[in-house]
């Protein structure tokens, strides 16, 4: 991994930022029964982000009433609550992830990475996915 990025240090991070950069935090924490949302979500808050972006490869571009893959009728929802994110049983975040959230007032912008321009356009703030707060 030192080939390609630093280890994670929280003042490090935070300089980084203040020098106006641009940090992407890789990987989980290391810790059993932790997701990857989780690990995201509390790098975000330790480092007290604006947002946490979190692009998703499933080819969806953001979060529906249901599976759009396999449910025809399912509506894309442009802004939801935490609350209806986690007790909807819609299976978009891991519950711990968007409960941290939720307790420190971090949007959740849920967009497809894979989507060209999508990484730029949430950058720039473009409305774009859906936004959980």
């Amino acid at each position: 991994m030192a080939q390609i990025a630093e280890p994670y240090i929280r003042r490090r991070a935070i300089r980084h930022l203040e020098k106006g950069r641009i940090v992407i935090f890789g990987a989980g924490t290391g810790n059993p029964f932790f997701t990857t949302d989780t690990a995201a979500a509390l790098r975000a808050v330790e480092v007290e982000a604006e947002a946490l972006l979190k692009g998703t490869h499933s080819g969806t571009d953001g979060i529906y009433t249901s599976d759009p893959r396999t449910d025809p009728d399912a509506v894309k929802l442009d802004h939801i609550s935490y609350i209806d994110l986690v007790s909807g049983g819609l299976r978009a975040m891991d519950a711990t992830a968007a409960t941290l959230c939720m307790e420190n007032n971090l949007p959740i912008v849920m967009f497809d990475l894979m989507q060209a321009g999508n990484v730029l356009s949430v950058i720039e703030g473009r409305p774009i996915g859906t936004i959980v707060a």
